[in-house]
């Protein structure tokens, strides 16, 4: 049987890869958005499917990026407040938000789905001529992002708990 301690390490594992793997999009956004500032002011040429691959590309950075601000504690947080509790309430804090943020990111893909299975259904694409079509491809990385950052909250609330039972 796996231990929890193994389980999180795993999940962190997975999450990283994701993550680093995710952040070099942020190049190719700027690549695209560069471009698409060039060749309109530029050149008066602006191109549909270049301004519906910005936010193509935007949606996976937002959705992958919050596991992995999660995993490295880039998440928001009222330091303010927290810095002054004891440790063993830190720990129960993270938890408690831990399955708050598992919860509702049950809720999130739960709702999601049927909206990724209508889109795939009509195939849908976009309403802009000369835009990107197969809606639904990105559609889906609403419930795949969601259930990372899920994982991650567990990861981040068996490190929590294994870290409360030490302190």
């Amino acid at each position: 049987m796996i231990s929890a301690e193994r389980l999180a390490g795993g999940i962190d594992v997975v999450v990283d890869f994701v993550g680093r793997m995710t952040s070099w999009l942020a190049l190719g956004l700027a690549l695209v958005m560069g471009a698409n500032v060039l060749f309109r002011y530029g050149f008066s040429l602006g191109f549909i499917w270049a301004q519906e691959l910005e936010w193509h590309i935007f949606i996976p950075i937002c959705l992958f990026g919050m596991s992995y601000a999660l995993l490295h504690g880039e998440h928001v947080r009222v330091d303010v407040l927290f810095q002054s509790f004891r440790p063993r309430t830190k720990h129960a804090i993270d938890i408690l938000s831990a399955f708050l943020s598992m919860a509702f990111c049950l809720i999130v893909i739960w709702l999601s789905i049927p909206y990724v299975h209508q889109s795939w259904t009509i195939g849908e694409g976009t309403a802009n001529p000369g835009g990107i079509d197969y809606r639904y491809i990105v559609k889906s990385l609403i419930p795949i992002g969601f259930a990372v950052l899920l994982l991650q909250s567990l990861s981040q609330a068996i490190k929590s708990w294994l870290a409360m039972r030490s302190v």
